[in-house]
């Protein structure tokens, strides 16, 4: 994942420090005191001090607590105005909510950011399988339905520079041999959608699609994540693939018209 550089001693400059201070923020660590907050960032408590009492000030940051602090409510108000997640979310909602309404199961919305997938919206079901993903997380390309729709058509400096480095493991099924990876990633362009079957948690399933832009670049991918026993990806495929050229049309017009006909039989 993209950091900021972190090395003891190094020269950085005073917006470096303040999003290594941000960026020290994790799902697993969502809360720290000023001391981790430094140690983490690699600041030093001096500089800490100062940069989070301008962040508090500004509302990057908020007390919590114990004498921590957690990210504020004006950072997520900024963020969400990224064009890239805003307009696709918002045209693609209407789609995401018929396709949850029609399975029950975990619906994804994602875009690619570099070798990572980047999830811009999902509706969970509450007795579907768990996932690992959350709004604005990210995972690898070369695990999850979505990612390997995003990797296949991303360009081919993309695919070398993942295929070129390790490739973790996140179950027994994940596919680490790049040879291998690349006979899916061919199969996937040819077929239109991915299926990712117990690739990051052996329980779950996951059926992508890809959402073009308007010059036919694959701008987004959306997926059905459900329970592997007893799944079967050919009655999930059709409806993957009728919200993605939903959202696709209305991307590229201003009144979307949620259209999604099939049914998965039970």
């Amino acid at each position: 994942m993209t950091s900021v550089d972190r090395t003891p001693g190094a020269s950085r400059s005073v917006t470096a420090k303040v999003l290594a201070l941000l960026e020290a923020f994790t799902p697993d660590t969502p809360e720290m005191t000023l001391s981790e907050l430094a140690r983490r960032s690699g600041v030093s408590l001096p500089t800490a001090h100062r940069r989070v009492a301008e962040l508090l000030e500004w509302g990057a940051l908020e007390h919590a607590p114990g004498g921590r602090y957690r990210i504020g409510l004006r950072l997520w108000e900024v963020g969400s105005l990224a064009p890239r997640g805003l307009g696709l979310r918002e045209a693609a909602m209407p789609f995401l909510e018929d396709l949850y309404e029609f399975t029950r199961e975990n619906v994804q919305l994602a875009v690619r950011e570099g070798t990572e997938v980047v999830f811009v919206e999902r509706i969970a079901g509450r007795r579907a399988v768990p996932v690992w993903t959350r709004v604005g997380g990210r995972f690898a390309l070369h695990a999850t339905g979505v990612g390997l729709v995003l990797l296949a058509h991303a360009p081919v400096e993309v695919q070398q520079e993942l295929l070129d480095a390790p490739l973790d493991r996140y179950s027994p099924k994940t596919i680490t041999d790049p040879a291998a990876l690349r006979e899916k990633l061919a199969s996937i362009r040819q077929s239109g959608f991915a299926v990712s079957d117990g690739q990051v948690t052996v329980d779950a399933l996951s059926v992508a699609a890809p959402v073009l832009g308007q010059d036919g670049s694959v701008v987004a991918a959306v997926s059905l994540v459900v329970r592997a026993e007893g799944a079967q990806s050919a009655m999930l495929r059709p409806v993957v693939q009728s919200a993605a050229r939903a959202i696709t049309r209305a991307l590229h017009t201003p009144a979307p018209t949620p259209i999604i006909s099939h049914r998965i039989p039970s």
